[in-house]
């Protein structure tokens, strides 16, 4: 990586669990190049800083997501400000999505938001996501939606953008894209990762043309409850869904056979 565009020298003000969050934070933006989620320097990823709830991280906007590394993520805070002093600026867009999402809910850690092919496909369907395969039954119940605005750039926005998403963790923003409120940095790629798979069935799915079989809603409610939970609770069954847990390190063993400057 350029040395144009990242330092690989931590500040000393960041505490251990900042730095952890920021090593996490970059590795989402990795994945989230190499499974080919990007829009060039658009869209953007945030997570809430440790210790600082006011504060979060945004990717530098101007920088591929495969240049995003733990040092050169930029902390601002609700009101859009740059806490820390940094070459880089920040998207516009980026900041009131963001900002909207971690003022209103606290528990989310993690915010996605996406403009893949199938994503934006799904956001111009009147169905919405619809109920048609494992992964998308894990969101049953789990889905709200915004209708678009235009550019998300006003602040007025915000309130709206909230108040639609509630308390659920996905959104989809309507002939725009996807967004999640993830616990976890984890949780939340792997919710991206899941919804993502399950509007690629559907679009292919709607595609070919054939009679489609749907699932009833008691399939949906149990495989539901049975996928994503707040992070270290179990399911009825006394077990723990791997969902959010286990794919997190693995996926970082992933990326640091292919490329461990991200901890930078």
């Amino acid at each position: 990586m350029s040395n144009d565009h990242s330092s690989t020298t931590r500040n000393p003000a960041w505490s251990d669990e900042e730095w952890q969050t920021r090593i996490d934070l970059a590795a989402c933006y990795r994945l989230h190049a190499h499974y080919g989620w990007t829009d060039l320097i658009y869209t953007h990823i945030s997570a809430r800083v440790p210790g600082e709830e006011e504060h979060f991280l945004l990717n530098p906007f101007g920088l591929m997501f495969d240049e995003v590394c733990a040092s050169n993520l930029v902390k601002i805070d609700i009101d859009g400000n740059v806490i820390e002093p940094t070459p880089h600026r920040i998207h516009r867009a980026g900041f009131v999505i963001h900002s909207a999402i971690h003022a209103a809910r606290p528990d989310a850690r993690c915010v996605i938001h996406a403009h893949t092919r199938a994503g934006m496909a799904v956001s111009t369907m009147k169905c919405g996501l619809l109920p048609l395969t494992q992964h998308a039954m894990l969101f049953h119940g789990k889905v709200a939606y915004h209708d678009s605005e235009g550019f998300a750039n006003q602040l007025a926005e915000r309130e709206r953008l909230a108040a639609d998403l509630g308390d659920k963790p996905v959104m989809i923003l309507r002939n725009h894209g996807t967004l999640i409120a993830g616990e976890t940095i984890g949780q939340a790629f792997a919710m991206m990762w899941h919804l993502e798979m399950a509007m690629q069935a559907q679009v292919d799915a709607l595609a070919s043309g054939q009679e489609l079989v749907q699932p009833g809603t008691a399939l949906a409610e149990k495989i539901s409850a049975a996928g994503f939970r707040p992070p270290g609770t179990l399911r009825s069954d006394g077990t723990m869904s791997p969902l959010g847990n286990l794919e997190w390190p693995a996926l970082l063993r992933m990326l640091d056979r292919k490329d461990p400057s991200y901890r930078t």
